[in-house]
């Protein structure tokens, strides 16, 4: 099982810009693919963005010109680069990990329910 604990939320101004990180243990973070959700209050837990073990990504299309995900299998990371903030923006983001039974360059999408291991997630909030 892998373990996973996120870092760099915390607070950010409209317009501006944050990183989250990932670090990955516990298992070969290789064959997995990677990929963060988010859950605003009262809001259903959304596809943010996701990187796959061949390393094609997906991010969600209403997030696409802003956000950008990245891993690093050397380091065991996963990072998430999020710019023009918004209050919208505001929520916890999660990380995760899943041997995927699809290929994201294929499919063009992920499933929530794919992503098996998770972490205690970070707090974004954009004012």
């Amino acid at each position: 099982q892998v373990q996973l604990v996120e870092s760099g939320g915390g607070s950010a101004q409209a317009g501006g810009s944050l990183t989250l990180s990932c670090k990955a243990s516990g298992g070969d973070i290789r064959s997995y693919a990677l990929g963060w959700f988010r859950r605003a209050p009262d809001m259903k837990r959304e596809a943010v963005a996701a990187i796959d073990d061949d390393g094609a990504t997906y991010v969600n299309p209403s997030l696409k010109d802003r956000f950008t995900v990245t891993r690093d299998n050397a380091e065991n990371t996963l990072e998430l680069r999020m710019n023009s903030l918004s209050p919208e923006d505001s929520a916890i983001y999660t990380c995760a990990a899943g041997r995927l039974p699809y290929k994201i360059r294929i499919v063009a999408g992920v499933r929530d329910f794919d992503f098996t291991s998770r972490g205690w997630g970070t707090q974004v909030t954009v004012s």
